[in-house]
């Protein structure tokens, strides 16, 4: 974290316990990680992150293997180096591959992906890069989810791409 653009948050600098606690809850270990010291300096940024991204990743119906992916997805389309190797692993340990990891840095997308993949990924390219998506990728996201997570892939894709943004901006 040598190049990144603000000054992060130090052991022993004031914040909350109960903040500084919830963020360490939702990390291996309870190690505090580059995204997590930068938020630390605005206690009210730090407070809302921490329960909505606590929430995506865990209490979503959408399955973890596909949160994932979209998290992958959205880290390669924003140039956000950091977010791919926090979420490699999980990918991986939720049942991704790594032959399927290496080909969300493609442009296309292949047939080693199923059609649930496929959409989630058409629905992740729109989105993050012309915010407009298509009606027929929402309509196929309803027949293979359903509604509620379709909503879930939807916010998936939004919230990781403030993620994203905000690792790029701040060069974390």
């Amino acid at each position: 974290m040598t190049d990144v653009r603000v000054t992060p948050w130090q052991d022993g600098d004031p914040v909350p316990p109960e903040l500084l606690a919830g963020i360490q809850a939702r990390r291996p270990n309870g190690e505090l990680i580059g995204i997590d010291r930068v938020l630390l300096r605005s206690v009210p940024l730090a407070t809302g992150w921490n329960g909505l991204l606590r929430r995506v990743r865990s209490e979503f119906t959408l399955k973890l293997e596909y949160l994932e992916l979209i998290m992958l997805r959205v880290a390669v389309l924003n140039g956000a180096e950091f977010e791919w190797r926090v979420h490699h692993p999980v990918y991986l340990s939720a049942g991704g591959t790594e032959a399927k990891a290496a080909a969300l840095r493609n442009e296309s997308i292949d047939a080693r992906f199923g059609p649930e993949e496929r959409a989630l990924i058409a629905l992740t390219d729109q989105s993050t890069r012309h915010v407009q998506v298509d009606p027929s990728v929402i309509e196929d996201l309803k027949r293979l989810f359903g509604e509620s997570e379709t909503v879930e892939a939807v916010a998936t894709v939004a919230a990781y791409n403030m993620v994203s943004r905000f690792l790029v901006a701040l060069a974390i």
